[in-house]
């Protein structure tokens, strides 16, 4: 963006963060309220529900933050139009650590999004809870919901041309509480991936993969912890 890397160039000497994005369409799309932490890898935004689900977006875009007591300045360039807007920021809450860590990840599976989504228009979405199971055998990737006309099961064979990766070591059979897995579905849609991972204590990630009309790519990942341990004879 030359137009507008020559205009702010003199004012990044002052600012404790400064990030570029070509197009904000994506952030524009997920980010609502959040906190943001700025990383060596980009802009880690973070947003959480009753402490018990987190969702995060690595992007790097054009903001510029002097630092604590200062507005967060956004440089934005359209056919030669710079807009600059200044927000005011808010002190942040403490953010839940969720602990989880890529040692401890027990399964995991990279799937075409496109099979998500067709789990989550033909499941019962009533039902109060999404079981899913991982297993080295038969049903693999199985997901499941329990509604009042009964149990409905989405299975999916390790070789389906839907599933991308497949690595199970044991197996996992968690519960996780729809409506906390609904606020996703918004990332779900805008993805074409989608990697799951499931850890020792059956704490849910799901990475979703967003590439837009120019080519550049976002991560929005969720956490979600279980909602209960699911009885050997319901399994």
């Amino acid at each position: 963006m030359p137009l507008l890397t020559q205009q702010i160039q003199d004012e990044d000497d002052q600012d404790s963060l400064v990030a570029s994005l070509d197009n904000v369409r994506n952030l524009s799309t997920i980010l609502k309220h959040a906190t943001c932490f700025a990383t060596k890898n980009g802009i880690k935004v973070t947003v959480e529900n009753a402490k018990c689900v987190q969702a995060n977006t690595l992007t790097a875009l054009r903001m510029c933050y002097q630092g604590y007591g200062y507005p967060l300045r956004l440089f934005l360039e359209e056919g030669g139009v710079v807009t600059v807007c200044k927000i005011n920021t808010q002190d942040p809450e403490d953010t839940l650590d969720f602990d989880f860590c890529s040692t401890n990840v027990i399964n995991k599976i990279i799937l075409q999004s496109e099979g998500l989504r067709e789990a989550f228009s033909e499941l019962d979405m009533m039902s109060e809870v999404l079981q899913i199971t991982m297993s080295l055998d038969k049903p693999y990737f199985r997901l499941s919901t329990f509604g009042n006309a009964g149990s409905s099961h989405l299975d999916y064979p390790k070789d389906s041309d839907l599933m991308e990766a497949f690595h199970c070591n044991q197996i996992q059979v968690n519960r996780y509480k729809i409506s906390l897995l609904k606020p996703s579905t918004k990332a779900l849609v805008l993805s074409c991936k989608v990697s799951i991972r499931t850890d020792n204590r059956g704490f849910l990630s799901s990475q979703y993969m967003i590439r837009n009309e120019d080519g550049q790519i976002c991560f929005v990942e969720y956490y979600c912890c279980p909602d209960e341990e699911v009885p050997e004879s319901e399994s």
